[in-house]
């Protein structure tokens, strides 16, 4: 029994540094990646690709090699007879989880794919800006034939679009999403329906006002301080579309981008962004530089962003404290600015064009715009050169509206130039995820409207801490919103508090 201790204990030495060279490379692809993003020149694109494509290699060859899968195997064997628990058996399921993925897939390929996307990036950022959408459509093509071609290697008795949907939310399903979207269309329709026809829109002028960058800047750090990061543990840069990325203990990256004549943009953008910052930055240190480190989903993170965005963000509480900020900042414009103006400008129902600019209501329609294109991209039914008049036609049926060019339509989302398909589903079901969370914190005692009206969100950070944040990829999503709120999930929350709060708001 000695013997099988120690042991058991060199192998859990040996998985933690073989984890410490796997982020090291994770990390430098992130530094990379978020570089190219928001402060490298355009024709460095080609340079990075090669480095990017250099490091990808190395993480796969890492990960894959022959002494990696022994170990990795020997420890499963270890946690199967209960050998080893805690900490150590989840970041051994993870970290197997992760290898039988990436083994099936060549390491050459693997190194081909980050180029192709790094590339396409390039072009993307160029095509958006020249409303081109020809000179992007090649590499749509190239990425759902190669996105196809992956699928089949993680497991090809399935749908090849099931499987992308499980590798950024496990255990989706096209026809769990299709009946998930079912339930939120019969809600959310009748109410854009209702709004469009009956309802009275408030009078917002004042949110067009010109705002110069500086003011904008000074903002942002308002917000991430109200959102209560601390300023120490981020950075802020500047970008064509607003993201964020964790990448250690102490240093979670936040890029916006400022239109000087739509503060709120920034304002939303920022709130969001600072949701997914602080949830990596919430992650429990002793993950630190293991494979437990980092959001679980992209569907619990979006639940992290579109909660500070919005269920905070945009409630009523909320408008004390962010009137504060911009009276404070811009004086000339808010300080004659009610509160009950502000909320009701900043919750507009309105079909827009832009997803991330869109309301609360219609933004789930957005969501089923991308959706069903990418359905058919991986069906057969359409390829890239579609895509524009598919886009047309389904922003008419479910937003009402015409696309007037392809910056504002096919090309307005970085996603497919990054090769993230079955990604967009996850954006819906975070809003979702969302909404059972104000129920369950109630349950536990937290005044959600008090902590919104004093601006001290501590109670709020406390709770997600404990319940969400700091179990990192330890736990999936069915188990973590189960945990933290005492049920399943359940869209019917979601769906509730979007008829409530948009029914009160337009008086319907």
């Amino acid at each position: 029994m000695g013997k099988a201790k120690i042991n058991t204990h060199k192998l859990g030495k040996k998985l933690r540094k073989l984890e410490r060279k796997l982020w090291t490379y994770e990390y430098l692809l992130k530094i990379s990646e978020f570089d190219g993003a928001t402060v490298a020149p355009e024709n460095g694109a080609a340079a990075r690709g090669e480095a990017l494509g250099t490091l990808a290699a190395a993480h796969h060859k890492l990960l894959t090699s022959d002494k990696a899968v022994e170990l990795v195997r020997a420890l499963e064997k270890a946690a199967a007879k209960d050998k080893i628990t805690g900490q150590l058996a989840d970041e051994v399921r993870v970290l197997a989880r992760d290898q039988r993925e990436a083994l099936v897939i060549p390491t050459e390929e693997e190194e081909a794919w980050t180029r192709l996307i790094c590339e396409a990036d390039a072009v993307w950022h160029k095509a958006k800006a020249a409303n081109d959408w020809a000179s992007f459509e090649p590499y749509v093509d190239r990425i759902v034939k190669t996105c196809k071609r992956h699928a089949g290697y993680l497991d090809p008795t399935r749908d090849p679009y099931d499987v992308l949907l499980d590798q950024y939310e496990r255990g989706l399903t096209s026809q769990a999403f299709d009946a998930f979207c079912d339930q939120v269309r019969a809600t959310v329709v009748p109410l854009v329906h209702a709004i469009v026809e009956h309802g009275v829109q408030p009078n917002a002028s004042f949110l067009q006002a010109r705002i110069p960058e500086s003011i904008q800047k000074a903002i942002s750090f308002d917000l991430i301080d109200l959102v209560g990061i601390d300023r120490a543990d981020t950075a802020l840069a500047f970008t064509e579309h607003p993201f964020s990325e964790g990448f250690a203990v102490g240093d979670a990256r936040i890029a916006t981008h400022i239109y000087e004549d739509n503060v709120i943009s920034n304002v939303y953008s920022i709130i969001h962004e600072a949701g997914h910052a602080i949830y990596e930055l919430g992650v429990d240190e002793a993950y630190a530089y293991t494979c437990l480190a980092g959001g679980t989903s992209m569907g619990i993170h979006e639940s992290q962003s579109r909660f500070f965005e919005n269920t905070v963000g945009r409630s009523r509480a909320f408008m004390g404290p962010l009137l504060q900020i911009l009276r404070r900042r811009i004086p000339a414009i808010y300080d004659s600015v009610s509160e009950e103006e502000l909320y009701r400008a900043v919750n507009i129902a309105k079909p827009s064009l832009i997803r991330t600019e869109a309301d609360e209501l219609t933004y789930p329609l957005h969501i089923m715009i991308r959706y069903e294109i990418e359905r058919k991209l991986f069906s057969g039914e359409a390829t890239a050169r579609d895509i524009p008049g598919l886009w047309d036609e389904l922003t008419m049926k479910y937003l009402g509206i015409e696309v007037p060019d392809d910056t504002h339509g096919c090309l307005q989302d970085t996603h497919w130039s990054g090769g993230s398909f079955g990604y967009f589903p996850t954006y819906a079901l975070g809003s979702a995820y969302d909404a059972q969370y104000a129920p369950a914190m109630a349950s536990a005692g937290i005044d959600l409207e008090a902590a919104c009206a004093s601006g001290d969100l501590a109670p709020v950070r406390a709770w997600l801490e404990q319940n969400i944040w700091r179990w990192g990829r330890g736990k999936d999503a069915p188990e973590l919103i189960e945990n933290a709120c005492g049920a399943p999930f359940d869209a019917t929350y979601y769906c509730d508090y979007l008829a409530k709060k948009l029914g009160a708001l337009y008086a319907l």
